[in-house]
Formats: structure tokens, sequence, C-alpha cells
């Protein structure tokens, strides 16, 4: 006689949970897909937009038949992982790139190389960084659905009242930032009431560590580089950006109280100088504050030159997918060039119909984005924003991103921790990233045992 099914799924997931698929704590028979099982079913995404919306209404029509649930929201990590230790996963998955590894190295995801070449996927297509942060051990297990790159935004008001102009926001120059920022913050008494300029850590520390000439991990994704000298000086510098706008707690009250995607945002306020954004913030701008004086500029290394911190969610199939000739199928269908370019329509007709700026869309396909700048963005008139679209779209093909590593989010989590730790007093950079090497290099040998 067959075991209730609740009794099954518990004992798959305590299995699962030994062997390091996910905490003991997890397991609680979680159920995704549920239901019949002629459904496939998504999870991880949502159908906020018209880039999403189009792009299901094509997945769904290359489906077929087959019923296509979306079930809407942000990835959820203890869900996923008890699905798939119970048997019951979804059929196909939305996660940050930055997770795929891990997930890749346990076993909780499958790997892409038949569905890629059953579905006749150019992978040079798509943006070589996006391809490399979900490749582990030369096999790719998840396809780009967004391409986040950064560049610098400015309120140019406010440089302009400080005898300033954009350019004189310079991150090659590390002394010249550090006058800048402090000559740009603003306090009533003992309260910040203008950030001079956001470092943006512990986020985008990666990006600093780059233009400093480090990285945070060797290249195979094996060693953990976080107490090498460049990524200490790192650390120091950018929390040293903070210190000198009063330290982490004014700092951080301030930050917390952006009204970031609304009217009264921080570049509107005036309660920013410069900082280093995605870009996707340069559309909530056009939405909600297409009046605001904007500037921006390219984030440049220590030698001057721009550097691009992408990032950005894949979708991959989970071990146990009811369907994996239905995911490739509807894998291929909302990363194709047709598909996003198609949203990309929809999505600039209806932000112009309310008076808006469309600032373009970057997806992770290359040929796509190519007629999406060429075809579908046109210059809004405000010679600001059609500047900062320029740069996004110039810089896309220097984009780099974390190497993907099995140990996935325990890497990611020690030096975010690191950052933390040092905003808060608790250690200086030094000690912080010491500690936060051992954490991380132990992962990873952990994540890595009996592979080649």
């Amino acid at each position: 006689m067959a075991a209730p099914p609740g009794r099954t799924r518990r004992a798959a997931c305590t299995l699962a949970a030994v062997l390091g698929l996910l905490p003991v704590s997890a397991c609680g028979g979680v159920s995704v897909a549920g239901g019949s099982s002629d459904t496939f079913i998504t999870m991880g995404f949502g159908l906020g937009d018209a880039i999403a919306t189009s792009r299901v209404d094509d997945a769904r029509k290359a489906l077929g038949g087959v019923e296509l649930q979306v079930n809407e929201g942000a990835f959820d990590e203890q869900q996923f992982l008890s699905a798939v230790a119970a048997g019951d996963p979804p059929d196909v998955v939305n996660m940050d790139r930055t997770l795929i590894g891990g997930y890749a190295a346990r076993g909780a995801l499958l790997p892409l190389t038949d569905c890629l070449r059953r579905e006749d996927i150019d992978l040079d297509k798509y943006q070589p960084s996006a391809i490399e942060e979900a490749t582990l051990d030369g096999a790719v297990y998840a396809m780009p659905d967004s391409f986040d790159n950064r560049i610098l935004l400015m309120d140019a008001s406010v440089l302009k009242k400080a005898g300033h102009s954009p350019s004189d926001v310079d991150t090659s120059d590390w002394k010249g930032l550090r006058r800048l920022t402090a000559e740009l913050q603003e306090r009533q008494g003992r309260k910040l009431t203008r950030i001079g300029f956001d470092p943006k850590i512990p986020e985008f520390f990666p990006l600093w560590v780059k233009a400093n000439g480090g990285s945070l991990i060797s290249d195979d994704g094996r060693t953990a580089r976080l107490d090498s000298p460049r990524v200490v000086e790192a650390l120091t510098y950018t929390s040293g950006l903070i210190d000198v706008q009063g330290g982490w707690g004014k700092f951080k009250a301030l930050r917390d109280s952006f009204d970031q995607f609304g009217r009264a945002n921080q570049i509107a306020e005036h309660q920013v100088g410069a900082y280093p954004m995605e870009d996707w913030y340069l559309s909530v701008l056009g939405d909600t504050s297409p009046e605001v004086d904007l500037g921006s500029g390219y984030f440049k290394d220590r030698d001057g030159e721009p550097v691009n911190y992408v990032s950005g969610t894949g979708w991959a199939i989970p071990k146990g997918s009811r369907h994996v000739e239905e995911a490739c199928t509807f894998i291929k269908s909302m990363t194709s060039t047709r598909s996003w370019v198609k949203a990309a329509k929809a999505k600039a007709k209806e932000t112009r119909g309310r008076d808006a700026y469309y600032t373009g869309d970057f997806s992770g396909n290359r040929e796509a984005d190519r007629i999406i700048e060429s075809e579908v963005w046109k210059p809004t008139g405000e010679k600001s924003f059609d500047e900062a679209t320029r740069r996004l779209y110039d810089i896309q093909e220097s984009g780099f991103a974390v190497p993907a590593n099995a140990a996935g989010t325990e890497f990611k989590q020690a030096w975010q921790d690191a950052c933390n730790r040092v905003l808060s007093g608790e250690q200086t950079p030094g000690q912080a990233l010491e500690q936060a090497q051992r954490e991380a290099q132990s992962a990873l040998d952990i994540a890595n045992q009996g592979r080649k």
C-alpha cells in the first residue's frame, strides 16, 4: 500500500535536509504545483506590467493546449526547496541569477543542455555576463529574464547649486569623490537631510571591488577572495563615504525615508546628490517625476574606464518538473527576440499614453535590445533622460557579474553580512572580511564536495 502523500513528502523533505538540499526546519511538505498534473505552473514571476503580460500571453500560445497557471509573487527560497524535496515543484521558476549556482550544485535544478538543443536556442544572442552568471561546470541552468545595468544618477540642481556639473561626479577619483560627498551633503543640526553621494553598499559592493581591480571570488567560482587587499580597500573606502556623512545610523534613517516610487522621491526632493542605480529607476523617474533636473554618468574604475555591474533574474527548470519539454518551450518564448520586442512596444505605447517617458527595456537578449533601442525607444525631448538611456544601452556589453558558485546564497550572505558589520560599527573592514572569508570558503568547500 502506498504511503499517504503527506508522509511521503515529509520523508522526502527529511532526506533532502540530510543531504543539504534545505534545512530541516523547512520540512513542512509544502506543495507548489498541487492541482492537476495537466496544468503548467510557474513560480517567482508577477504580471505587473505590459512587459510581463505580453510575454506570458505569447508563452501561453506557444504551450498550445496546456493550461498555464502563473503563481504571482516573489521567489520564496524555503517554499521552493520544500516543494522540490517533496517531489511537487513548479514546472518552471524565475529567480535571482546569483542563486542559480547554489541550487544547481544541490541538484535542485536541471541543466538546460538538452532544452537549448531541442529548442534551437542560440546563446550568442544573449548577454555573455547573464549566461555566465547562470552557468556551473560548463552547463547552463537558466536563461536571462532581465538585465539590470548600473549607471550614476544625479540631482543636477544640487550639483549646480554647489558650483559643480555632472561631470564632476567621478568615481575613478576616490579622493575627489570623498571631497565632493562632504560638500554636497546637508544637515539640519545633527540630522542628515541630504546624502551627498550614496555608495549603495552592501548591495553594490561588487561594483566597487571591480572598480578597484579586485574580485570577490575566483573565475571558476571555487575560491573566495573576500579578505584580499583590494576588497578590504573597497570596503574601507565606501564605508568611509558614509562615515563622513555622519555614520550609518543617520545615513540609513534618511535613505529609509525616501519616497522612492512616488513623486516626492529623493531626487525630486533634493535628498541625494548622486549615486549608482539600476536602469529600472530611470523608468520610475520618467513616470513619476519627468520634470526633475536629472544628471547621469558612467560608473568608472580607478583607471577611468566605465564599469557596469549587472544582475537580474533567470528562468530555470526545477528537478521533478512534470512538464520539462513544455518548460523548454515556455523559456524559449519568454526570452525570445520576438516576444521581448512585442512586449516593449506594448509597454512603450502604454507609457506614452499617460504622458510619461519610455526609457527603454533591457532584457539580456542582445538581439532584442538592439531592436528595442533602434525601433521602439524614441527620444523623449528631455535631454537628460535621453542621455541616460543612451548610456545604458552603450554600457550593456561591458557588464560583469559575480561568477556562479556552488555556495550561492551562503556566499552572497557572507560578503553582505561583512558590509553590515562594518556599517554598524561592530568590526573594522579587515576584521569583517576575514570572518566573511572563513564563512564563504567553508560554504564553498562543503558545496563543492563530490564535485569535479
